[in-house]
């Protein structure tokens, strides 16, 4: 197998309109990314949908806010009113005019635009970053190819401070859909993508033994639960991305238990702590989520208990199983404990550790997961998913709420190319896990040389291994990521730009995709980030299903390059 040769700034995968993925192959031009150095900016074709704003939907707001905007103004799009207002709620918290303008094409299809000062657009921008809200590229492309040559509205509405009336809009009639759908060469019927929201439901809830609910005269059938809890597909609750799923989960706690602050356990991904910090009174960031940080969460508890007998000390808490970039994980059991006696909510995402291979909802109220990962796989759509636990005191509490605020506005088109992505996930998951395991323990290995350059394997195996190993299912592996520590920078960058795989960012993916990861999520607040044990030397990698043997011959070739490097740099 040939190496993989993505040139700066394509999507990955190569010739994918709908990308997730942007090829940054050289550490260089990672940093030239974040330094909006004008080389790397210019070649920029896409790049992970939350950050890079898709070149459709940018094509379809330019279109938009000259028909509706001035001159100074910027837009943002949403699928639906509902988030559109949130938008514009963020920013009149930070003092920002904003309106909202709901615009329907001749066809009925509508979305929903929030207008502001084109100089706030990077505090809008935000909101669609941290929310996973904004418009589907797909949903975007739909409403380019309905109006090829203009975007002259059937109708438009501009909503002042206060929030208009639900218009009957908001949802498409099923011959609308199917008539837009089948007329621009989609072929996608409404039914198929309800269809396929119930299959993706099920297989989360892991209930789903066989489904041809597709098929004329097909049927479904479901059994038991394998995640460990009597969970059906009426507790699990489909988003358009995995931080909309955490977003919400964190909406969900504070509206049924006040404002309150929560707690993030263990270094995670980057977003989540913004979250918990820009909604609501903020949060406790535990950023080693070791065990020693639990001692800490119980001085925390007990302390604002103490201030406040009769109020529970904090709103939730929230930690990755196992975290990313660290791969470590918290004893769920110690924590489940404390919940129970100080009445907290405990949200776990178990994107990286998957349901494949950990048992976590027995121990959460509310299990979060990135279906764009591994998932999917194909590194072709977004989504997430919340599931509630109805094994805890709060799941009625929480069901209630959560039916009356919930909305979907997950893009049928998405839905239906995350289900057909999703059917092989248990077998795509293990061979990752395999492989992963090998190319680890090859590392691993080498890292036990006190001449080495890697001085750290971050992987479940040895990381927090007893708390990993406690939840791992019988047949679960460690899954596909993990991360590198180098002894020194001109290592760590030799190692990288010498690695024969394709790189960007993202996870899950089934081709292996590596990142030099702390440089591209924390570029200004490296001093921040190490403090926490993620140094700026720190190279992330999502291992995919290639041959095992040409993944270790490219892992072995990195690491001499690296090896080459750091001797020269003793």
């Amino acid at each position: 197998m040939h190496a993989p040769q993505d040139p700066l700034g394509d999507p990955i995968p190569a010739f994918t309109e709908h990308a997730i993925s942007v090829s940054l192959p050289t550490w260089q031009d990672n940093v030239g990314y974040e330094e909006g150095e004008a080389r790397v900016a210019a070649a920029m074709q896409t790049g992970y949908p939350r950050f890079f704003i898709h070149q459709s939907i940018k094509k379809l707001s330019s279109a938009l806010e000259q028909q509706f905007g001035s001159p100074s103004e910027r837009s943002l799009l949403f699928p639906s009113r509902k988030s559109a207002e949130g938008c514009r709620a963020f920013l009149a918290a930070r003092d920002v005019p904003a309106r909202v303008v709901q615009h329907c094409l001749p066809d009925g299809l509508c979305v929903f635009f929030v207008l502001f000062p084109g100089s706030t657009f990077s505090t809008a921008k935000q909101f669609w970053q941290h929310t996973g809200l904004g418009i589907s590229s797909r949903l975007a492309a739909r409403c380019l190819a309905a109006s090829p040559v203009s975007l002259k509205p059937a109708a438009h509405r501009h909503y002042a401070a206060k929030p208009a009336p639900p218009h009957k809009v908001d949802a498409l009639e099923d011959d609308q859909t199917r008539y837009l759908e089948e007329r621009y060469g989609r072929n996608l019927d409404v039914a198929a993508a309800t269809s396929a929201k119930g299959a993706l439901r099920r297989r989360i809830a892991g209930v789903l033994v066989r489904d041809e609910s597709g098929a004329e005269g097909g049927e479904v059938e479901v059994a038991q639960s394998v995640r460990g809890v009597a969970v059906t597909e009426n507790d699990v609750f489909l988003f358009p991305t995995g931080m909309t799923a955490i977003w919400s989960a964190h909406q969900l706690a504070l509206d049924v238990l006040g404002a309150k602050k929560s707690v993030c356990f263990g270094f995670p991904y980057t977003d989540t702590v913004k979250v918990l910090e820009k909604w609501g009174p903020g949060c406790h960031f535990l950023g080693h989520g070791l065990d020693s940080s639990l001692d800490e969460l119980e001085e925390i508890l007990a302390a604002e208990q103490a201030q406040n007998p009769h109020e529970p000390p904090i709103l939730s808490l929230f930690t990755e199983f196992p975290s990313n970039p660290l791969l470590r994980s918290a004893d769920l059991p110690r924590l489940r404990a404390l919940a129970d006696k100080y009445n907290f909510l405990i949200v776990i995402d178990d994107t990286i550790g998957n349901f494949i291979n950990v048992e976590t909802l027995p121990f959460a109220d509310i299990v979060v997961t990135s279906l764009t990962k591994v998932f999917s796989g194909d590194s072709n759509v977004m989504g997430g998913s919340l599931v509630l636990n109805p094994a805890h005191k709060h799941y009625a509490a929480l069901r209630e709420r959560m039916l009356t605020r919930y909305e979907d506005v997950y893009y049928d088109e998405d839905a239906i190319f995350m289900e057909r992505n999703s059917r092989n996930f248990a077998q795509r998951a293990a061979q990752i896990d395999a492989n992963t395991e090998r190319v680890c323990e090859l590392l691993h290995a080498a890292a036990q040389d006190a001449s080495s350059p890697i001085t750290e394997v971050f992987y479940p195996k040895w990381q927090t291994a007893a708390h990993y190993a406690a939840r791992r299912r019988p047949r679960g592996g460690f899954g596909g990521l993990f991360s590198l520590a180098f002894a020194s920078m001109p290592a760590a960058r030799a190692f990288f730009d010498a690695l024969a795989c394709r790189k960007g960012p993202s996870l899950g993916t089934n081709f292996t995709l590596a990142c030099p990861y702390t440089i591209l999520a924390h570029y200004t607040e490296l001093d921040w980030a190490a403090r926490f044990g993620v140094p700026e030397s720190l190279v992330r990698v999502s291992v995919g299903l290639e041959n095992a043997s040409w993944l270790q011959t490219v892992f072995a070739d990195a690491l001499r390059a690296a090896e080459d490097a750091h001797r020269g740099g003793a």
